[in-house]
């Protein structure tokens, strides 16, 4: 059984898919650093500096300054601006996945139409060659 799962890591696609989590990961926190620094700015600069993380309603009684300080207090607060962000989060991942998805498959698309090359006469080719030759 041992041998089996060492069989079974060791196998390309388990690895390739583990690399990949990895690299999603980290990618991940590249995306989300680039909405939330690079992103949201231009965004809320266009909607009169509006910043959509801290946009929420507190449910039940009470005021609160931020949601931090609600939710510190333990009220129930809808934090639709987080749920704006995680869309837009999605939306920048989908774009650059698709991307990547684009120029691999560009790439597989122009080596398969790139042209076979010539692999020189063929044995049946050369043999008739010598037995013409052998005629004469």
């Amino acid at each position: 059984m041992i041998q089996e799962f060492k069989d079974f890591i060791a196998k390309g696609n388990v690895m390739d898919m583990a690399v990949g989590i990895i690299i999603g990961a980290a990618f991940t926190a590249i995306v989300g650093s680039l909405v939330a620094d690079l992103i949201n700015p231009i965004i809320s600069l266009f909607m009169g500096g509006t910043d959509f993380s801290g946009m929420h309603a507190v449910l039940g009684d009470g005021e609160y300054a931020s949601m931090a300080e609600a939710e510190e207090a333990g009220a129930a607060v809808f934090a639709y601006g987080r749920f704006i962000m995680a869309i837009i989060n999605f939306l920048v991942i989908a774009w650059v996945v698709f991307m990547l998805v684009k120029a691999v498959n560009k790439t597989k698309k122009a080596e398969e139409e790139a042209p076979a090359e010539d692999p020189g006469p063929s044995e049946l080719d050369i043999l008739m060659e010598i037995r013409d030759s052998l005629k004469k």
